[in-house]
């Protein structure tokens, strides 16, 4: 290789250095932006099932077939989940836990399902991959976990 051409791979490695290293600096704000948008939209949704629960139990008793429990128990479930997992998925509070309790939550929307729109089933595949990314990489720098967890090894 020559001296030239040495040289100028040189300079696009240290550009591409500088380009990953600013891509890292985004990680955090990256994390956060992903659990506040997958994290109102589960808590929203846990919301409407709470503004009419006769309308939510007859839902999960008609509609959304969930393997195993009784339909009522289902609904139960399914909007605590929808309640409590968001709150804690934003805060960064035991983000893996609450990214993984979506995820579940989300796989049982679309099979408890009978029949799905695609736009709605790309939705939803979208949301389970930001919270398996979630769950995977854990909830960033700017997250509870991150401050507590340094506080709770020590004491």
């Amino acid at each position: 290789m020559t001296t030239t051409a040495t040289a100028a791979l040189q300079k696009v490695l240290r550009l591409w250095a500088r380009l990953s290293s600013a891509l890292d600096s985004l990680q955090p704000a990256a994390a956060l932006a992903a659990r506040i948008y997958v994290g109102q939209v589960f808590f929203l949704s846990g919301l409407t099932k709470l503004r009419d629960w006769d309308i939510t139990v007859a839902l999960f008793t008609d509609e959304y077939k969930v393997p195993l429990l009784p339909p009522a128990l289902a609904a139960f479930m399914g909007t605590a989940g929808e309640l409590v997992l968001p709150v804690l998925l934003v805060l960064g509070l035991a983000g893996r836990f609450s990214a993984l309790g979506l995820f579940v939550v989300n796989a049982v929307a679309v099979i408890s399902l009978s029949e799905i729109a695609p736009a709605a089933l790309q939705q939803h595949i979208f949301w389970g991959a930001l919270l398996a990314g979630l769950a995977i990489y854990g909830p960033g720098a700017w997250s509870m976990d991150r401050w507590l967890a340094p506080r709770i090894m020590r004491g």
